[in-house]
């Protein structure tokens, strides 16, 4: 990120959403340990397009199933009706 900031808008409107306090103060901490290696490596550091930040487990067979899923249906061709049945089936594997 050229140029910089000292503060962190995105933390700032995260804490105003009604973030988790918790989630808010590990960001914070974040900030602080790249903000420090930057200036003590005098390095670019990396930059959240080189993270890839995830709720779910990469190595899960049933996400696995979802995205093939995905992946294999042309939703240009999809009707209304279809695209609700090929979510419904999506559902059924997540078990809800």
């Amino acid at each position: 990120m050229a140029g910089g900031s000292e503060h962190s808008f995105g933390i700032h409107v995260a804490k105003m959403a009604g973030m988790p306090a918790n989630v808010v103060l590990r960001a914070n901490e974040i900030l602080k340990k790249l903000e420090n290696a930057h200036v003590n490596a005098g390095t670019k550091i990396k930059t959240a397009d080189d993270y890839q930040l995830s709720f779910f487990q990469l190595n899960d067979p049933v996400l696995e199933q979802i995205k093939e899923q995905i992946e294999k249906t042309d939703i240009n061709t999809l009707t209304p009706v279809e695209a609700l049945m090929k979510l419904n089936e999506i559902k059924k594997l997540l078990g809800e």
